[in-house]
């Protein structure tokens, strides 16, 4: 029985039922290969060329390989959880959907808000860095020298960053098929600099580099002290997050963003030809692919150059990427191909964080939490409202705010998603054992409680800094939430008027 006020819960069979109406009924054409494209395409991006030489560099040491390990470790039994759910509720709004139906409304509101916050800040912060590359990128044809950016009085225009949200707001628009053909070609491209970079690169190893494997743990340092070392070290006492065993596990954390991507395959379940096959083969697919190469490259980056070479360097606060490690060897065209790939990289990244977000936005907004005037489609079968709406409020992000520190915040919201999804097909295993699942979590409740342990885990070894951060994010969504949605809730409303939900089981 759904409840009422705050834990009413929508049903599977109306969450189905609401992918037909004509006014926000979205388009299926996508195939398990787009899927997995999609997801490979987000995965491989600021993480595999910014993260890895920085995490080595200031938390890690050369177990930044085992860091990659760690993440992947929590993000695959995550995966399974996914998998299961999406194969079960083919529907758009990935966590918000599946915490909707077994949290209830109040928890679908928090992780909807929750899945923005991860979204729209992931999409402003890797817009910034693809404008950073544009520009090493235009220096090399152009001549040092050559700005993306330009001040109008006090305020400085990131001009790089506008022009790729512009420019990807319109291919979402127009439809998300053609946007996954962009993405097939251009994320073809990023594999094989990655490739190139796994490749060459085994040429300059010394072994050397690679001891010791886990460096003793430093008093401050990048890992730092206070609010800003993680909450797991300062809650047992350590003197900072800085290499050791607490700079390993809080590196985990750290790169679990070059990670983040396979759940936004999720959110295109409702525009897939066969989501209760393709969705799964989808998520696990692209999350395979993306932690071997991870392991493969963090390998090669820390045998290339001393991890002590790739700290951030004090004073200016410049971080060292991919490019880093081949310039200390010399191979300075090797540095600049790894620009372009990595400028092609970042795009992709951009277009598919900003799908996710619009497939959120577009959920909430059929169900009445949001203005439903975003959710229509019209002929394209695509929300453009939606999609209009968050390009602009990323490129005012991304083209005339700073990015700093927000890697970890979009882990968190991340991590505080996984949780309830992998919590959630536990409780809907036992409220509605009836439903035809696809695919199946094996080993339940096992993988689903190591699932939810393992990210509570990466969430402690966050910063103090960012869950004062998501905490006030929060305090945000709760007040919207009783300013607004739950008023215009549709299932609200429904069980105001006495409605009944569709009770026939969905098919298989």
């Amino acid at each position: 029985m759904p409840g009422t006020g705050l834990w009413r819960t929508k049903s599977i069979e109306q969450s189905i039922a609401d992918t037909d109406e004509p006014d926000t009924k979205l388009r299926r054409n996508l195939s398990a290969w787009d899927l997995t494209v999609f997801g490979v395409a987000v995965v491989i991006g600021a993480g595999i060329f910014t993260l890895t030489a920085r995490t080595a560099g200031d938390y890690a040491g050369p177990s930044v390989s085992l860091a990659f390990v760690f993440a992947a470790i929590a993000c695959a039994l995550a995966a399974l959880c996914y998998a299961e759910f999406a194969s079960t509720v083919p529907v758009a709004g990935s966590a918000y959907t599946f915490s909707y139906a077994t949290f209830g409304e109040f928890m679908a509101w928090i992780i909807g808000w929750d899945l923005i916050l991860e979204l729209a800040v992931g999409a402003a912060a890797v817009s910034k860095g693809w404008s950073v590359y544009l520009e090493t990128v235009l220096g090399y044809l152009f001549g040092k020298g050559t700005k993306t950016t330009f001040d109008i009085g006090s305020v400085t225009v990131d001009w790089g960053a506008l022009l790729v949200v512009a420019i990807l707001t319109t291919l979402l628009a127009v439809g998300t098929k053609l946007s996954s053909r962009v993405s097939m070609v251009i994320t073809g491209i990023k594999v094989a600099v990655v490739l190139f970079v796994i490749i060459l690169g085994f040429f300059y190893i010394k072994g050397a580099n690679y001891t010791p494997y886990i460096p003793p743990g430093e008093t401050g340092g990048a890992g730092q002290t206070g609010v800003d070392q993680s909450l797991f070290s300062l809650i047992a006492g350590g003197a900072s997050s800085s290499f050791g065993v607490f700079g390993l596990l809080a590196g985990a954390s750290l790169v679990f963003f070059a990670f983040i991507g396979f759940d936004i395959v999720a959110t295109t379940a409702e525009e897939t030809k066969n989501p209760q096959k393709s969705v799964p083969r989808g998520i696990m697919g692209s999350l395979a692919i993306v932690t071997v190469l991870y392991v493969a490259v963090s390998l090669v980056v820390v045998g290339m150059t001393s991890y002590k070479d790739l700290a951030t360097k004090a004073g200016d606060g410049s971080h060292k990427t991919l490019a880093t490690a081949f310039s200390a060897n010399g191979v300075d065209w090797a540095a600049n191909i790894i620009s372009f790939g990595a400028l092609a990289g970042l795009t992709t990244v951009v277009m598919v964080l900003m799908l996710g977000q619009v497939r959120i936005i577009f959920a909430m907004s059929r169900d009445g939490l949001m203005p439903r005037g975003l959710a229509k489609t019209g002929e394209s079968g695509t929300p453009k409202r939606a999609t209009l709406i968050v390009g602009g409020l990323v490129a005012l992000a991304a083209g005339f705010f700073p990015a700093d520190k927000l890697e970890e915040m979009v882990n968190v919201g991340t991590l505080f998603a996984f949780v309830l999804v992998s919590a959630g097909v536990l409780i809907l295993r036992r409220t509605r054992p009836d439903l035809p699942r696809a695919f199946k979590v094996p080993l339940v409740p096992l993988v689903p409680i190591l699932a939810i342990l393992a990210c509570l885990w990466l969430m402690l070894n966050l910063t103090v800094l960012t869950w004062l951060r998501f905490v006030a994010w929060m305090v945000v969504g709760v007040l919207i939430y009783f300013g607004y949605s739950r008023r215009h809730s549709l299932l609200g409303k429904r069980q105001a008027d006495g409605v009944e939900e569709p009770v026939k089981a969905p098919d298989a």
